[in-house]
C-alpha cells in the first residue's frame, strides 16, 4: 500500500523544527527521522498525517555525552551506534533490535516517541529511570521515563514539542534484556530488562505500557501478572513466556562478574561507534 498524501518539511534547527510543528499543530503534523516505525504505519494507512517534519539534517540532534549528570544520547543517535559503543545493557540490547538495515537508520529518540510498550528502549528507559528532555515553544523540559508513556503508541510529549535527548544514569548497573518473538527480528510478544543491583524488572507485552515490577523473582511476577487470553496466544503462554524471559534476564545480569560499567567509553568524532558530543543548540 502507499500512504495517504501529506506535505513535507525538512527543518534545518531544532528552533526550526519547533517553530513548524507549532504552525501545523492543526493538521496533525508528524516529526520523521529514520522513519523505521512511521513509514511503515503510513504505508499501512495506521498514520494518516497531513504533514512530516523531517528533522534529519539536524546535525546537533545525534551523539553520545558523558558527563557528571549522566548519560546523555541525543535523540538522532541510531540503534548501530549504540550498539557499537560499549555502553553495557545499552549496547547489549540493540542486538534485538529488527535487522541490521533497521538498526543502521532507526533512531534513539523515534523508539522513544513511538511509545511501543515492547520496544527495547522503552522498557530501558524505564528499567534506569531515564528522562526524556524535550524542546517546545516554551522552552526545554524533562520528563521522567515513568511518567513518559502513557498507553499504547501515545506519551507525554506534546504535538508541538520535540524530543532532542535521552539521559541516563552513570554509571550503568548489571542489567540485561532478553526478549521472545516468533521469528528472529519481529515485535517482541515478551521482553524482560532487569537491574539486578536494584531488584527491579520492566515487562513489555503485558500491559499497555513498559511494566516496572520492583523484583527479580520470575515466579513472583509471573503470578502476579493481569493477563487476558488474546488471538494466537493464551494468558497461560504469555506469563510462561514472561516468567522465562526473566529468568533468562536475570542469569545474563549476574554472569557480568565485573559489575556495573564504570568505564568511560572514547571519544571520538562525527557518527562513528563511540562516544560524540550532543550539541546544546536549540
Amino acid at each position: 500500500m502507499k500512504p495517504a498524501a501529506f506535505d513535507y518539511h525538512r527543518a534545518r534547527s531544532r528552533a526550526g523544527a519547533v517553530a513548524l510543528l507549532a504552525e501545523l499543530a492543526d493538521e496533525e503534523p508528524k516529526i520523521i527521522a529514520g522513519g523505521q516505525s512511521l513509514v511503515a504505519m503510513m504505508n499501512f494507512r495506521l498514520a494518516r498525517p497531513g504533514h512530516l517534519v523531517d528533522i534529519t539534517g539536524i546535525d546537533d540532534l545525534a551523539g553520545i555525552a558523558h558527563d557528571g549528570a549522566g548519560l546523555r544520547l541525543g535523540a538522532l543517535t541510531t540503534h548501530r551506534t549504540v550498539e557499537k559503543a560499549g555502553l553495557g545493557v545499552l549496547s547489549d540490547a540493540m542486538r534485538w533490535v529488527g535487522h541490521l538495515p533497521i538498526r543502521t537508520r532507526g533512531t534513539v529518540g523515534g523508539s522513544i516517541a513511538h511509545a511501543d510498550a515492547t520496544a527495547e528502549w522503552c522498557l530501558l528507559a524505564t528499567l534506569l529511570d531515564a528522562r526524556v528532555r524535550v524542546l517546545g515553544p516554551s522552552g526545554t523540559r524533562e520528563i521522567a521515563a515513568g511518567e513518559f508513556f502513557l498507553g499504547p503508541f501515545w506519551t507525554a510529549l506534546e504535538p508541538d514539542e520535540l524530543i532532542v535527548e535521552i539521559a541516563f544514569p552513570w554509571p550503568l548497573p548489571r542489567a540485561a534484556l532478553t526478549e521472545y518473538a516468533d521469528r528472529r527480528g519481529d515485535f517482541a510478544l515478551v521482553a524482560a530488562a532487569v537491574d539486578v543491583d536494584r531488584g527491579r524488572t520492566v515487562l513489555g507485552g503485558v500491559a499497555p505500557v513498559p511494566l516496572l515490577v520492583e523484583s527479580v523473582d520470575a515466579d513472583e511476577i509471573a503470578a502476579g501478572l493481569d493477563l487476558r487470553d488474546e488471538p494466537g496466544i493464551s494468558a497461560h503462554y504469555r506469563r510462561g513466556l514472561a516468567r522465562t524471559m526473566v529468568q533468562r534476564a536475570v542469569a545474563q545480569a549476574t554472569s557480568h562478574t565485573a559489575g556495573p560499567v564504570h568505564t568511560r567509553p572514547d571519544v571520538c568524532e562525527g557518527a562513528q561507534p563511540c562516544v560524540t558530543s550532543i550539541g546544546e543548540g536549540s
